[in-house]
């Protein structure tokens, strides 16, 4: 299920809707080989990502994308948690870095993604995430 939090005004371009988005994740679960997985993805603004951080993390401030694993082992059919995304930080970020915001929405969603199979950060999350731009991103660039 992917929500938008209510009241949230999408970044001018930000290039994803919720059906290019429900592609997406799936593109992305299928490059990780957790195809038939799936997740929930909410949208949210840098003021609900710094609240959700605060009330989760006891850290101040907004982030980029959060992971919340449902605990199961990673596999077909699981389901694996919730992502939150804010769509501030990642077009402030795709700005600050010279990506395409849609590339980049694909570079977060996938770091989250493996968050929730269970990764931690390094060189096999870092392989991976970019093995999932590789396959995830032109189905996105070609249809935005």
């Amino acid at each position: 299920m992917i929500v938008r939090d209510q009241g949230l005004l999408l970044p001018p371009g930000f290039p994803l809707g919720r059906v290019e988005l429900a592609r997406l994740l799936a593109a992305i679960l299928d490059a990780l080989g957790l195809d038939g997985a799936s997740c929930d993805l909410r949208l949210t603004d840098d003021a609900g990502m710094a609240r959700t951080n605060r009330e989760f993390r006891n850290l101040h401030g907004p982030t980029n994308v959060l992971s919340f694993p449902s605990g199961e082992d990673p596999g077909p059919g699981v389901f694996l948690g919730d992502l939150v995304l804010s769509v501030d930080t990642l077009a402030r970020e795709a700005f600050l870095y010279g990506q395409d915001p849609a590339e980049h929405a694909v570079r977060l969603l996938a770091h989250g993604i493996l968050h929730l199979a269970g990764l931690e950060h390094g060189e096999e999350m870092d392989a991976l995430t970019e093995a999932a731009v590789a396959a995830a991103a032109p189905c996105v660039l070609c249809a935005s």
